[in-house]
């Protein structure tokens, strides 16, 4: 559920801020069915209309994170990351840099899925033939970064493309691009070993 991770992610990160507190921790999850909405995003972005939205069990939730609207649903991996920039090995304010290894480590975990994963000069996310594959919606305050990405795996592209997640339009999917299944379990394992080798991080402990 959406709103039991907001309370997770609320206190990972402020752990994470504390002097001597939570070390980087990586989290994976499933969300049910929601759009969340970034700072990026309008009403106008989601081609449904408030019946369609409630025939659907879909609501609109405005999240204080980065990036436009995305859907939520089954097949995709929400990705998120709440650590000090400067437990990264990155400056305090280097959120440019800190977005190219979360970028290029999801790019890779898409790849080593056999899926052609592309980055765009100036728009965020990871893209490929069926649509934006990966998602980006980052938090950063007083130095600290929450939240992350989000993959679609084997997300259904029909629901997808009625949300505008980027000035180039809707997310497809993994599976869509390789028209194969693809497992939301391999992609999870794959996504833990890129970001770690991303920031030069040793994956400590796995849950």
């Amino acid at each position: 559920d959406y709103e039991a991770y907001l309370k997770l992610a609320e206190r990972l990160a402020w752990e994470a801020s504390e002097p001597e507190g939570r070390g980087p921790t990586l989290l994976l999850c499933e969300h049910a069915d929601v759009i969340t909405m970034g700072r990026l995003a309008s009403r106008r972005d989601v081609q449904l209309t408030d019946d369609e939205l409630a025939r659907r069990g879909l609501r609109l939730r405005f999240v204080g994170r980065g990036g436009g609207a995305v859907l939520h649903t089954t097949g995709q991996v929400a990705v998120s990351l709440f650590a000090r920039l400067t437990d990264l090995g990155l400056g305090e304010h280097d959120v440019a840099a800190y977005v190219d290894r979360f970028e290029g480590g999801l790019a890779a975990a898409v790849a080593g899925m056999k899926c052609r994963a592309r980055r765009l000069p100036g728009v965020p996310g990871v893209f490929g033939s069926s649509g934006q594959l990966a998602a980006l919606g980052i938090a950063v305050r007083r130095g600290v970064v929450s939240h992350g990405g989000y993959l679609n795996v084997a997300t259904p592209t029909d629901l997808a493309r009625k949300v505008r997640t980027t000035s180039e339009g809707s997310m497809g999917s993994i599976e869509a691009d390789r028209r194969r299944r693809a497992a939301p379990a391999e992609a999870r394992s794959l996504i833990v070993q890129q970001l770690a080798l991303a920031f030069n991080a040793e994956v400590v402990s796995l849950q």
